[in-house]
């Protein structure tokens, strides 16, 4: 079998090199009392290029998210998200176990709220209903294709919302990702927020990690609710030390995930059954309708899994393809080759 194209998430990159260098050179010590030197150059590294205060790391994306549901609400109170949301979708329900809040999911197109569309959801507490607590954006959304927050959107919700005196969480998980397609930094595009997670596991190739941003008093409190949550890491110097690494040496070649996304998606589009609408891709997500071709997501996704081609099946119509720095053009190609093959169809149908 030819080499394996694993496109089922940007999650499944391995170190590099230089990150497993860092990890195995690592100056440690304990996190838990903030001793751990490479830690703390990490966070003030993160807090530098956010523009941010403080800087927290955590273990994942999820644990991050939710830190920052607990220290921005209180129990009863409910969280307005678009429904594709990471936090509402792949959280286990954490903000209602943890934090005893109920998620208020809004369907905005392509994932992208705006604040006409989340203002006639705020409410007051009463007798008879729970009253907002937060406000939580995701930037790239990934379940609605990696779209992108234009910057004027985000900044209108987060001013709209600090007027209603609520604050603004984003998972920002692919923040990186998005300050790409834009065309601006990240600090640029994530200034309003009150809280700012984001994953170094994911496009930057990191092996485990994410990163909390935010005031002071935001993360001295995230570092309690951290800890109750058993993120206390102890000498986590060895996983901060790729981190670090992903964190300067990744960013800058980005646009070739999205280029190979836009190839990808291009080729797919040409493949009778299949529909994609290629403009729709703007970062390193996409994800393709195979209604037509008269098979389910998941028998498909075997099939092409049979000849090396790995792609997640999310919905029994609909199949994600994530791109990443393990997978290069050929690696596209190669998957738009297998596509065609296993729908009966000849190579020459697919000209990109």
């Amino acid at each position: 079998m030819d080499k394996i194209v694993d496109l089922r998430s940007d999650t499944i990159t391995r170190p590099t090199a230089a990150m497993r260098k860092a990890m195995a050179e690592a100056e440690v010590g304990d996190d838990v009392y903030r001793e751990d030197p490479t830690v703390n150059r990490l966070q003030e590294r993160a807090a530098e290029i956010f523009a941010r205060e403080d800087a927290l790391f955590v273990p994942s994306g999820s644990m991050g998210n939710q830190v920052a549901i607990k220290v921005h609400t209180q129990p009863g109170e409910e969280v307005v998200c678009e429904e594709r949301t990471h936090i509402y979708n792949a959280e286990m329900a954490t903000m209602a176990v943890f934090s005893g809040c109920l998620a208020r999911p809004v369907y905005a197109p392509d994932g992208i709220l705006a604040w006409d569309m989340i203002e006639p959801r705020i409410r007051g507490r009463s007798a008879n209903r729970a009253g907002t607590g937060l406000i939580s954006l995701e930037n790239t959304s990934n379940l609605a294709g990696g779209s992108v927050y234009p910057a004027e959107v985000s900044s209108a919700i987060v001013e709209h919302a600090h007027k209603a005196g609520l604050p603004v969480h984003l998972d920002g998980a692919r923040i990186f990702n998005a300050a790409v397609a834009l065309g601006r930094t990240v600090a640029g595009i994530t200034s309003g927020f009150d809280s700012v997670m984001f994953c170094f596991s994911k496009g930057l190739g990191a092996p485990v990690g994410s990163m909390l941003v935010g005031s002071r008093q935001f993360i001295g409190e995230a570092r309690i609710v951290r800890k109750i949550m058993g993120g206390g890491m102890r000498q986590a110097g060895v996983l901060a030390a790729a981190a670090r690494v992903a964190l300067d040496e990744t960013p800058p070649r980005l646009h070739i995930d999205h280029e190979n996304a836009k190839y990808l998606a291009e080729g797919l589009a040409q493949i009778p059954g299949l529909n994609i609408n290629p403009s729709k891709v703007a970062t390193n997500i996409l994800f393709v309708d195979v209604t037509e071709t008269g098979l389910t997501s998941y028998e498909l996704s075997q099939r092409l899994a049979h000849h090396g081609i790995l792609a997640n099946g999310v919905t029994p119509r609909s199949i994600r393809m994530v791109t990443h720095y393990d997978v290069d053009r050929a690696g596209c190609a190669r998957a738009l080759e297998i596509m065609a093959l296993v729908l009966g169809l000849p190579h020459k149908a697919v000209a990109v």
